[in-house]
């Protein structure tokens, strides 16, 4: 049993739900049959499906506060590689504002109650009893994370957390629009023939694709867009996989990614589910990067 996993069962002894997280941050990867959401997604999730994987698939949605499952043999494997423990807040019936920066820390003294707070990386996490909606991008660098969300458990804090008060409430209707959210990935050239010399495909018949790729990955604005990104980068992949390249696909990538973020879904995720679909895909062109770096 390693440090990660102890840590994990002492925080379901409390009842807390947990789960492994990889490096980056980011939950793990479906597994074959959950990939795409092809199961039709776990019980809780907002869209309920009958999917009852013992891995920990699914992202938050597999948080468990189960002894049995989190020690389980199907995790095993995840907790050897794992890069932290994560928790569900909504679960574990709270709510934390993730103050990713020294300004949105400065913000918060000013205009929220004090209630107890935990050291972060870059920032703070500050938690309040009570659950309600999750929210990215609320403010510049701040993030709201409760219900159909999990955070990274960096210890119990310090301070007397107090009741979820309206100041925090009332933050998810203020969230910027997508595609602007402060967590956005920093611009990138779009595809355009200029990067894609190689590909055998018309101008318009790439842009349609990723058109409507982009417009599915955005219309999953609660969950399911990281696993809606894999698939489109593994179909538009796909395509080019008799072109002789190069065919632009490191700045289609781009483009989805963004797509993804502006939902709400994390950008180290977000790079990991289209690198993941570029390779799923099985694209091969010589001189093409199928790998995004932030």
């Amino acid at each position: 049993m390693n440090d990660l996993l102890k840590e994990a069962l002492e925080l379901v002894a409390r009842g807390v739900p947990v789960m492994p997280l990889r490096e980056g941050k980011v939950p793990f990867g479906n597994c074959r049959d959950c990939t795409g959401n092809r199961c039709g997604g776990r019980p809780n999730m907002k869209s309920a499906g009958a999917c009852m994987c013992p891995r920990p698939c699914h992202g938050w949605a597999a948080a468990s506060a189960s002894v049995d499952v989190v020690s389980s043999a199907a995790w095993t494997a995840a907790w050897q590689t794992a890069a932290a423990v994560a928790y569900h807040p909504g679960g574990a019936g709270v709510t934390v504002v993730d103050l990713d920066n020294a300004d949105a820390v400065a913000w918060a003294r000013e205009a929220l109650p004090a209630t107890r707070t935990v050291r972060t990386t870059r920032g703070e996490h500050w938690i309040y009893l009570g659950t309600m909606q999750s929210a990215n991008g609320v403010r510049p660098g701040v993030d709201v994370k409760s219900r159909m969300a999990y955070a990274r458990w960096l210890g119990p804090g310090e301070g007397q957390m107090i009741r979820l008060p309206e100041a925090v409430t009332s933050l998810p209707r203020h969230v910027v629009p997508a595609g602007a959210v402060a967590s956005s990935p920093v611009p990138r050239a779009a595809w355009t023939r200029e990067v894609a010399t190689g590909c055998r495909h018309t101008e318009g018949y790439v842009r349609k694709g990723l058109d409507k790729g982009v417009a599915l990955v955005g219309s999953h604005r609660e969950q399911g867009a990281a696993s809606q990104a894999f698939g489109v980068a593994r179909f538009l992949g796909g395509l080019h996989q008799e072109c002789p390249g190069p065919c632009g696909l490191e700045a289609l990538g781009w483009e989805i990614v963004a797509a993804a973020v502006g939902v709400g879904v994390p950008e180290p995720y977000a790079v990991r589910a289209v690198e993941n679909g570029f390779a799923a895909s099985g694209t091969a062109v010589a001189g093409v990067p199928l790998t995004l770096k932030i």
